[in-house]
């Protein structure tokens, strides 16, 4: 059963992606493109864009709150009416995995893996929430994980992960609330895109179902068929890619 309260895809002019390079990001940036939207901001680290000649590059980096704030003021004359939050790590730079057991749980990776998974979308919703306009349809996206769902836990592991994109979902339940008061016509949620076929996912694709791998292009297209359908009654909630609700 499809969760999701209504299909309309004519709402949107412009949007943001923060996280632009990756493989979900730049197949987003694609599918937004091939949808005629007239501006799409893509934000990576280096601020090239997979696709520059469809979009409007930018620079940021989940660890440098003054990035964000400059990309922020860098669209407040034409605020995007979707923000996409396309980042994440599982494995971390240097090569750490999640745990499997609570015997290796290792406080510089824990606060590395809250600062990119959590707080880093944390302050980019600082920084893009605030532009959205009283009135009118604006949808604020963070891609999480089914993992973070605390009542579907049923194996434990992956602690550092599944504690940042928890807390992630709770921030996204805060951030539709505060702006619901003002926003009537806003949505805030969180989305898993299923097990997407990139870098992230790579190392745990091993002895996974074919039908269970899902290409970047099918993700994009998944979410924002989602995003599309979306209504204010359900921001704060976690979806997936068929727009089903995500336990809590």
């Amino acid at each position: 059963m499809n969760d999701v309260g209504h299909s309309d895809a004519g709402w949107l002019q412009s949007a943001a992606v923060f996280g632009a390079s990756g493989g979900i990001g730049s197949a987003l940036c694609e599918a937004l493109a091939e949808r005629g939207i007239e501006r799409i901001f893509a934000g990576s680290r280096k601020g090239k864009a997979a696709a520059p000649h469809l979009t409007v590059p930018f620079a940021f980096d989940l660890t440098d709150e003054d990035s964000i704030e400059a990309a922020a003021d860098k669209m407040r004359d034409d605020p995007p009416q979707l923000v996409v939050v396309a980042t994440g790590a599982l494995t971390l730079p240097d090569g750490t995995g999640p745990e499997r057991s609570y015997k290796r749980l290792d406080v510089a990776a824990m606060e590395q893996a809250l600062r990119l998974n959590t707080v880093g979308p944390a302050l980019i919703a600082k920084h893009m929430l605030p532009l959205f306009p009283r009135q009118g349809r604006a949808v604020f996206a963070v891609l999480s994980a089914r993992v973070g769902s605390i009542s579907d836990n049923r194996i434990g592991g992956w602690h550092s992960y599944r504690a940042s994109k928890a807390a992630l979902n709770m921030l996204v339940r805060n951030w539709s609330i505060e702006l619901g008061r003002t926003h009537k016509d806003a949505v805030v949620v969180s989305l898993h895109p299923g097990t997407v076929d990139t870098r992230l996912s790579e190392p745990f694709q091993s002895g996974l179902p074919a039908e269970q791998l899902t290409s970047p292009e099918d993700a994009a297209a998944n979410l924002l068929r989602v995003i599309d359908g979306l209504v204010p009654e359900q921001s704060g909630g976690c979806y997936d890619w068929k727009g089903e609700r995500v336990p809590e």
